[in-house]
């Protein structure tokens, strides 16, 4: 758990897709350098507390407009996996990005026990440097709300 608070953000270059559209693409942390940025981790498409986590930051997605923070979900699953979850929930809105090989989620230090995804979330300045991260300590059975998240991004106005 090497990544703390005050940390250089660990760059990534992700396949995902645009959770609204289903279009593929490639989706780079420094493509929103001088944003904030949520990242939240999450351990599978489809599951039920995970279904719930992204349903929610959808509905509220709005309240990070006035901020410009972008919200960007990563879990191990394939595009393919993330289009099918999407088209299943009538979309989401911001992309789902893949990390099959756990690479960015060992980066962030949030791969537990049998090589799993934790659901984690973290805050990103505009310059790149982590200010909020929370692991849970199993693959989680609760979330950050979205409203708890967007007041820690106001706090960095």
């Amino acid at each position: 758990m090497g990544l703390r608070v005050g940390d250089a953000a660990p760059a990534f270059d992700l396949e995902g897709i645009n959770g609204a559209t289903g279009a593929p693409g490639r989706f780079k942390l420094s493509d929103y350098a001088g944003d904030p940025v949520i990242l939240a981790f999450y351990p599978a498409d489809n599951s039920p507390v995970c279904t719930r986590q992204l349903l929610s930051y959808t509905l509220g997605i709005d309240s990070l407009d006035q901020s410009h923070a972008h919200l960007l979900a990563i879990s191990p699953q394939d595009p393919q996996s993330h289009i099918e979850f999407a088209e299943t929930h009538s979309g989401f809105r911001f992309p789902l990005l893949s990390d099959p090989d756990k690479e960015v989620g060992r980066a962030y230090g949030i791969v537990g026990l049998l090589d799993l995804y934790r659901r984690s979330t973290f805050l990103i300045d505009g310059a790149g440097t982590v200010v909020y991260a929370h692991r849970s300590l199993g693959p989680g059975i609760t979330f950050r709300p979205l409203d708890e998240l967007v007041k820690l991004v106001e706090t960095l106005a």
